[in-house]
């Protein structure tokens, strides 16, 4: 049985100063994607991922790796924009079982709606704070972690 390495004075410095500022910008960030479109950020990122894929549309499992949620949390929020008419539901064509989420007309008007205001708080609680330098590393160190978690292909 291994010990453990117990994070030392910088490092519980540095998890501690990630946790806390995380929480934070998605706090800002739910406040203002609820306050200008009733949508939860997950709802958000979905709306953003359909609008830059091919013909608006995705499988619902890469649309699943793409928004890091379950597939039982993206039927969810899928269905959830589904009601309010932003996203609808087709079968694959050539495989009945494949599911895909489709960007509808009024989805993409309410992600042109809510984008400038999502980006503004972005801008303010983070990318605006940091130098380029700082970015990159900031890039660097989360494509580390992404890759350490994400399961392999």
């Amino acid at each position: 049985m291994s010990e453990t390495r117990w994070l030392g004075t910088r490092e519980m410095a540095a998890w501690q100063a990630f946790l806390i500022a995380s929480h934070l910008l998605e706090r800002r960030i739910e406040e203002q994607l609820k306050g200008a479109a009733g949508l939860t950020h997950p709802q958000f990122e979905i709306l953003a991922l359909l609008s830059a894929a091919p013909g608006r549309r995705m499988r619902m499992t890469e649309l699943a790796r793409g928004v890091v949620v379950s597939k039982s949390g993206l039927t969810y929020q899928v269905a959830q924009l589904e009601k309010r008419g932003l996203v609808t539901r087709t079968s694959s064509p050539g495989d009945d079982r494949g599911v895909l989420a489709v960007l509808t007309e009024e989805g993409s008007r309410q992600l042109e709606q809510v984008a400038p205001g999502h980006v503004e708080v972005v801008r303010r609680f983070l990318i605006d704070l940091l130098t380029p330098e700082e970015l990159e590393t900031m890039t660097v160190a989360m494509r580390k972690a992404q890759q350490a978690m994400r399961p392999s292909p």
